[in-house]
């Protein structure tokens, strides 16, 4: 795996998720004016991306253009362009490959994540996927591949070799485990990821699940690599209490690699990288 061991890094936040609720923690936002007020204080506390789910009346995951719309919206009025917004296209079990890209193509937002396993659960879906990575390329919008084990990476190699990827970077995040109730990301889980047998990629992130994100977040950008925490995947400080906020997760990375000697981007830099790497 090459990396840049004095790349700045990008810190970005996924502060809900489609799962939890104010049940599991009072701050998680859910509404377009909350997303708006977390994006703002994680902002101020060093991120350079918001990775955002929208919900619906009850709570629920939802893949909706209107609300990403409204939700996007409404975080641009508070933060401008100094974020780099995410939208997620993930399924969760509910919406298949077919509505999953309409969304995409009805938004037309500035970056979106794309799971792999979800968007090609076999080989009759490549060629619905090569044309949303088309027309991607075609309207600017970034996008970032979700990978949830090697030989998913593999994978993605593979399809790039096949000329189905139209990037020759794209960009990835490697996620340390999978959502399951408590479940618990290490450091070493990285590893897979990281052997000289795997394939390279120029941009990649990291997230992961439970009290040990920040060790393994503070891991992956010590090798070169940028990083994603908050509510979706953790509730927790590195010191084991709950955190606050999405905000003070984000403030406790950016602490600790910062007193290791790291820079970070902000997202006018982070923006600025994804269109060299990709347009």
């Amino acid at each position: 795996m090459k990396a840049n061991q004095t790349q700045r890094i990008a810190i970005a936040v996924a502060p809900n998720g489609g799962r939890r609720t104010k049940a599991d923690h009072p701050a998680i936002p859910l509404t377009a004016p909350e997303l708006a007020e977390t994006a703002a204080s994680c902002l101020d506390a060093g991120a350079a991306m918001i990775h955002v789910h929208v919900r619906d009346r009850n709570g629920g995951h939802l893949l909706d253009a209107g609300a990403y719309r409204e939700a996007i919206a409404s975080i641009r009025s508070k933060v401008g362009d100094r974020l780099v917004i995410q939208i997620t296209s993930e399924a969760l079990g509910i919406y298949s490959p077919p509505e999953q890209i309409a969304v995409i193509k009805e938004v037309k937002p500035e970056a979106v994540s794309l799971a792999l396993r979800e968007l090609i659960p076999d080989a009759t879906s490549e060629a619905e996927f090569a044309n949303l990575l088309l027309w991607m390329r075609m309207e600017n919008v970034f996008p970032q591949i979700i990978l949830y084990d090697p030989a998913e990476a593999e994978r993605l190699a593979e399809m790039q070799r096949r000329g189905i990827i139209p990037w020759t970077n794209v960009p990835v995040l490697f996620v340390l485990g999978r959502y399951t109730q408590e479940q618990t990301s290490v450091p070493e889980d990285l590893l897979p990821f990281l052997a000289p047998d795997r394939p390279s990629f120029a941009h990649w992130s990291v997230c992961a699940f439970g009290r040990h994100e920040a060790a393994c977040v503070t891991a992956a950008a010590l090798l070169g690599g940028h990083i994603r925490v908050g509510f979706e995947n953790n509730l927790y400080l590195p010191g084991g209490e709950t955190a606050g906020s999405n905000a003070d997760l984000v403030a406790a990375v950016a602490q600790t690699l910062g007193s290791l000697g790291r820079d970070f981007q902000d997202g006018l830099g982070l923006r600025e990288t994804l269109i060299e790497l990709l347009f």
